[in-house]
């Protein structure tokens, strides 16, 4: 049986956006390996009319742009010469709390491993760890893995405060993995940060309901009834009758 031009219009449609996602994974790799030392956060490509527009994160956003500007001009051409972009635009985005972001603490232990060894990796997971945490983390966790600080692989856990592992929440826990190159070997790096803005199910707040307090009760003023003025009038005309008739 053939395949319908419904069906192969469908299998195009998919082969296309496969593509694209491949590309857009091809391009943050790039720049993520292209970058160092600038707090890399993660890449997005955004297709609009006049081009590709990508738009980089990151904690350092001087140091992508480069005197003058010269860096990212050199970031487009090869942008544009390396993934066949047509005008590609490339936009920096600075990152409000790096201590907040998962890929820019990784890339801090990283950064700290390849320049003081794997001697001193409990003080960087202490130091980083700390530094989350007063940032305002709900919690961090750091696990370290491979050839530290003997000859045999081994992991190594940092944790402190509160990590959700499980349920709908767990999707909410910014996570990645890293990978720090040592003289002894290759040393793996996973992050878990849990935000301070996300909402668990199980926080629960009372509020007070306000006082009712009670009205004190008006005192009645009594009035007497008036008397409606046809009925003054004519008490007045008799009393007028009587006094004549005296």
């Amino acid at each position: 049986m053939g395949v319908s031009k419904f069906h192969w219009g469908e299998i195009l449609i998919e082969r296309k956006f496969v593509a694209q996602k491949i590309k857009e994974f091809q391009i943050e790799e790039y720049i993520r390996d292209s970058l160092k030392n600038v707090g890399h956060s993660q890449t997005k490509m955004v297709k609009t009319p006049l081009g590709e527009r990508i738009v980089i994160s990151a904690s350092r956003p001087g140091l992508i742009v480069g005197r003058k500007g010269q860096n990212i001009k050199q970031l487009t051409k090869t942008l544009k010469k390396r993934f066949y972009l047509e005008n590609p635009q490339v936009e920096i985005s600075e990152v409000e709390n790096p201590n907040l972001d998962a890929h820019i603490v990784a890339e801090k232990i990283v950064d700290a491993l390849e320049k003081f060894g794997s001697g001193k990796f409990k003080a960087i997971g202490h130091k980083i760890m700390g530094e989350v945490m007063r940032a305002g983390a709900l919690g961090i966790e750091i696990v370290v893995s491979g050839k530290v600080p003997s000859a045999r692989a081994k992991s190594w856990r940092f944790f402190s405060g509160y990590l959700k592992k499980c349920g709908d929440i767990a999707g909410s826990i910014r996570k990645v993995n890293a990978q720090a190159k040592l003289k002894t070997g290759i040393i793996g790096i996973k992050v878990s940060i849990m935000p301070p803005d996300i909402k668990l199910p199980d926080d629960v707040r009372l509020v007070e309901a306000p006082e009712a307090k009670a009205e004190e009760p008006k005192e009645e003023i009594k009035t007497e009834p008036k008397e409606a003025p046809k009925r003054r009038r004519k008490k007045k005309d008799e009393a007028q009758r009587t006094e004549a008739n005296e």
